[in-house]
């Protein structure tokens, strides 16, 4: 067990925690009442309180505070000795409000505090000058990502303090942070991740943490090397992570003092140099990770005597040189080895049997090809493998077979080729994607969350079963040859809610149900024929809905403004519904994805669409991308249009739509592609200073067109804001010709002028995109990350 020893401590304090809680309940023995003045401390506590859920409410005078929902008290003397109200996993039921510390700190007996993972937005602290006794031995208010704490000064009164977590709580206005830790002498776990810390103290040589075995300050940003006083910390200490928080530099040999160290994470930085080549003097290390920084050099052999080592990750470095199995021959206990990213040589005997069984390996991006590695197929306990993009070239059918039970497999980027429609394959994350796979697709079992078969050669049709992929929440099966029509029973899938089957050979009708958990439905580049199912409009939660270069007719449906999620909610839905997968199916581990396209996207073109666009359709205010080109849409453009303030890209091309282009389209000022061609509009372009950036090409094949961009000037009956023309003996005319000349002068040098000539004014409040894509493309990079640790 990691750091068994010197977490001692910290298990004798979740003991009492245990031990204390108030057994009056037990008919055998004498009933112990809640002490009086500790009642009133937590009616005070309770007061500042926001209880959304009602968790609280136990709290009140029908119940003895003893009996109290997380309050736990002394089984003889009826003192509360422990509060703990954590919420995680506990069906969010969370609390908000204002944690009142100065009514705990009169619970005298009170040792073990809890609040963590609530929504605490405020900390009431006792007055810096103000004396109060207190026993607290643990204090965690960690997770409430709302909560910031600016004087931290009352901690120092706290000198029974011995395990202490802030994590996600800002805390970066109290610049001595580190002094005031250093004066908690009892103080032997300490967690500041993710606190916005921006200093390290990194000259400082000596820091008082006499006591301390477990310090974790993870994601900051200290922009530092590593501190001198890290290395000059009680030789005692075991437990050091600092992944995440923007350090350089190399890796000081003196760390390598620090030989009780069983955790060492400085994963996620920028650290240069190579690992010291005396590393093996770190011998009860258990846990290392320098994966993510800039590392160079061999691995040195010493690695081969941390004989307790369980994880090693040195992946997303720029390792290089030779690495056989001899240095691997020890480490016996190794469960979790991360090599990915890395210039290494691989020379592994072909007929090596390790003296581990790995549970989690990750080789992406590093040769290891044409052949699957012989020794892999020997770790039968492993759950995680990520082989992408090796050089692999060739599976066998054994090794497919033990392939097919590992519960979450990457082996995506190679070109592994052959049929496996004979395989099936029972894990819950599949990604076979950018290979040469043909045949039908492998079989896979209800325990699928996360497939990604796409750009491959799979053909035929779609299975059937649908309705028994209840976990399933992701599929993409883009870039296939799939054909035939699609299962009627998909819409059984209930909590579905990316679906990928583009460029693919389907064909029929789009089923007229379908899962309404989806938020992104991607059918484009098919076959498929018909008018557009009106049922797809209870899709609310939609945030993609991509049909193009299909062969679908009729008009579109006017109940498309129902897709709520385009109308309001989430501005980032899909990198929100992205997070979500992840949290359900990858509980121990981060992927890193990269999304390019658009957060809420409409795409009819290409088809034989028919009929005048739905004005309901310009009620999407949250849609950024709408392409209906290449139709054959037509009526005028209402001037309800203009509510589409969030538009980036609007594609009306090749349709026969006519009538005036509404002013109202000026006010699109995020607009960064724009395409009204071959249509048969007619009379000015609109002036607006977005719509001066585009070029005649955004309006060519409309022959009735004038106005700037185009070459083509308008006459006076094309220009509304002309007057009628007065007859040549009106003695006026000239008076009122050269009036309205300056005045229009004034006027459009005076609110146009400024737009013309000034650029910067013209873009400030423009979005800037890289690109216009026709369609969205989802590459799911998937990387190993750290193991929950308690």
């Amino acid at each position: 067990m990691l750091a068994f020893s010197s977490h001692i401590s910290i298990i004798l304090l979740l003991f009492l925690h245990a031990t204390t809680f108030n057994i009056s309940i037990c008919t055998n023995h004498k009933v112990v009442h809640c002490n009086e003045k500790d009642h009133m401390a937590l009616i005070m506590f309770k007061q500042n309180i926001i209880d959304p859920f009602n968790k609280l409410s136990t709290w009140s005078s029908e119940h003895d505070c003893c009996a109290w929902e997380g309050i736990y008290c002394h089984n003889t003397t009826g003192r509360v000795t422990s509060l703990d109200l954590y919420s995680l996993g506990t069906e969010s039921k969370y609390l908000e409000g204002e944690i009142n510390l100065s009514a705990l700190f009169q619970l005298e007996f009170l040792n073990y505090i809890d609040l963590s993972y609530n929504f605490f937005t405020n900390l009431s602290i006792p007055f810096i000058h103000y004396n109060f006794t207190t026993r607290l031995q643990y204090l965690d208010l960690s997770g409430n990502d709302g909560l910031h704490i600016d004087n931290l000064n009352w901690l120092s009164q706290i000198s029974s303090l011995k395990y202490l977590n802030l994590s996600n709580i800002d805390i970066h206005k109290q610049t001595k942070w580190l002094h005031i830790m250093a004066l908690l002498p009892s103080l032997s776990e300490l967690r500041l991740s993710r606190c916005k810390l921006t200093n390290i103290y990194p000259s400082l040589k000596y820091v008082n943490f006499t006591s301390l075995v477990t310090l974790d300050l993870s994601q900051n940003n200290f922009s530092s090397k590593l501190p001198h006083w890290l290395v000059n910390i009680t030789s005692d200490i075991s437990e050091i992570s600092l992944g995440g928080s923007n350090l350089h530099g190399e890796i000081p040999l003196s760390l390598l003092n620090l030989q009780a160290l069983e955790l060492l994470d400085l994963s996620d930085n920028s650290l240069s140099g190579s690992i010291p080549s005396s590393i093996g003097k770190l011998s009860s290390l258990n846990y290392f990770d320098i994966s993510s920084n800039f590392l160079r050099g061999n691995l040195p052999e010493s690695i081969g005597q941390l004989v307790k080592l369980n994880t090693l990750r040195i992946g997303n470095n720029r390792f290089s040189g030779v690495l056989s199995d001899t240095i691997f021959s020890k480490l016996s206990n190794l469960r979790t080895l991360d090599l990915s990213n890395s210039n290494f040589e691989f020379e592994m005997d072909t007929n090596w049997i390790p003296s581990f069984q790995l549970s989690e390996i990750d080789l992406g991006n590093t040769f290891q090809g044409p052949n699957f590695p012989s020794w892999l197929s020997t770790q039968i306990s492993l759950e995680y493998l990520d082989i992408s993009s090796t050089g692999i070239s060739s599976i066998e059918v054994d090794v497919w077979n033990f392939v097919a039970g590992i519960d979450n497999i990457y082996l995506s980027n190679n070109s592994i080729s052959g049929d496996i429609s004979n395989i099936t394959l029972t894990s819950t994350i599949i990604c076979l994607d950018h290979n040469n796979f043909t045949g039908r697709l492998p079989r896979m079992t209800a325990n699928a969350a996360y497939v990604d078969v796409s750009h491959n050669s799979f053909s035929e049709g779609l299975p059937n079963g649908w309705e028994n992929w209840n976990e399933l929440i992701y599929m993409n099966m883009e870039s296939n040859k799939l054909s035939g029509e699609l299962p009627l029973d998909m819409s059984n899938m209930t909590i579905l809610e990316f679906m990928h089957l583009g460029e693919n050979e389907l064909s029929g009708k789009i089923p007229m149900s379908m899962p309404l958990s989806l938020k992104l439905m991607i059918l484009r580049s098919n076959q498929f024929v018909g008018h557009i199912p009106s049922q797809l409009c209870g899709l609310t939660s939609l945030s993609i809905l991509d049909l193009a270069h299909n062969k679908l007719s009729g008009p579109i449906p006017h109940c498309l403004q129902n897709i709520t999620s385009m109308v309001s909610g989430e501005t980032n839905s899909v990198a929100y519904f992205l997070e979500n997968i992840f949290d359900l199916i990858m509980k121990r581990q981060e992927l890193e994805f990269k999304y390019i396209g658009w957060s809420h996207n409409i795409d009819l073109s290409v088809n034989n669409l028919s009929g005048e666009i739905p004005s309901g359709l310009f009620r999407l205010v949250k849609v950024r991308s709408m392409n209906l080109s290449h139709n054959h849409l037509s009526g005028k453009i209402v001037k309800t249009i203009g509510d589409l303030k969030n538009i980036e890209s609007l594609d009306l091309s090749y349709n026969q739509f006519a009538g005036e282009i509404p002013q109202s389209i000026s006010g699109l000022t995020f607009l960064e592609s724009f395409n009204l061609s071959y249509n048969n509009f007619s009379g000015q372009i609109p002036q607006g200073p977005q719509l001066q950036t585009f070029d005649a090409w955004s309006y060519v094949g409309n022959p009735e067109l004038c106005g700037v961009p185009l070459t083509k000037k308008c006459t006076k009956e094309e220009n509304p804001s002309m007057p009628k023309q007065h007859s040549e003996s009106d003695p006026f005319k000239e008076s009122l010709y050269l009036g309205m000349g300056v005045g229009f002068a004034v006027a459009f040098w005076g609110v146009c002028g400024s737009l013309f000539f000034n650029k910067t004014l013209r873009y400030t409040y423009f979005r800037l995109l890289s690109s216009v894509p026709d369609r969205i493309y989802v590459i799911v990079a998937v990387k190993f990350r750290n193991f929950r640790r308690t």
